[in-house]
């Protein structure tokens, strides 16, 4: 990874662990989020240890948003090596419990926000002829749960998404690798909108996310791990 453009939206749990794993591996790390603030606190932290990154602000639900930030790092950096699609909002929730505002700001975040910051994205690997996108629709986007079917249905879209990227741009070396992840420790839990008790020692850490990540996107040129499949082991499902 040593010298790879590397663009992580999102500076959460997983966003944040990607992000120091990246960079201790030598990688230009760059980290957006639409909380500026959280995104620069990560980016001294990365620094001060050595990293060369990068912190911008990006509104993943406006298009015209995640194109400036694309844009501006294909200018200053020279190019997107990698794009880690590392943000999201939950809901589980039963469906007549659900207030419809919510529902579209969730697909708007999940859905609308990982097609436009790809779309910004790929573009500039087009024309290089070369990337990895990592999307992460988690288990929820390849099994369902109780309760959780807004959230599902933003997460099978992401799915699909990815799948179709794959057949549009076969044979021009752009690679999508697809994380289905159960549940990981992150502050994501903590939120009004999802309503169930968890027990966090039980789940996966972002960092055994972040190396998950890592490993997809440190395939060799003639290979790509399109899936991965990774649970908490007290959680399987096949």
């Amino acid at each position: 990874m040593q010298n790879q453009v590397v663009l992580i939206i999102g500076a959460g749990g997983i966003g944040s662990a990607t992000a120091k794993l990246f960079s201790r591996a030598g990688a230009k790390v760059v980290v957006s989020s639409q909380n500026l603030s959280k995104a620069e606190h990560l980016v001294r932290d990365l620094n001060a240890a050595g990293g060369d990154a990068y912190a911008f602000e990006a509104d993943v639900t406006d298009a015209a948003s995640v194109a400036a930030l694309a844009d501006t790092v294909q200018r200053e950096l020279g190019r997107i090596d990698v794009l880690v699609n590392a943000f999201g909002s939950g809901m589980i929730q039963p469906l007549a419990d659900s207030d419809p505002n919510r529902i579209n700001e969730l697909l708007a975040v999940n859905v609308n926000g990982t097609i436009f910051a790809t779309q910004a994205v790929l573009k500039h690997m087009v024309a290089a002829k070369k990337g990895t996108i990592i999307l992460i629709p988690g288990i929820l986007g390849k099994h369902v749960m109780k309760n959780s079917s807004v959230y599902s249905a933003s997460k099978f879209a992401v799915a699909g998404f990815g799948k179709a990227l794959v057949e549009e741009h076969r044979r021009n070396g752009i690679k999508v690798s697809l994380l289905y992840l159960g549940g990981v420790a992150t502050p994501f839990w903590e939120n009004p909108d999802i309503g169930m008790r968890v027990q966090a020692d039980k789940m996966l850490t972002a960092d055994e996310v972040a190396k998950a990540i890592y490993y997809a996107c440190s395939q060799p040129e003639s290979s790509v791990l399109n899936e991965i499949v990774m649970q908490p082991e007290s959680h399987q499902l096949i």
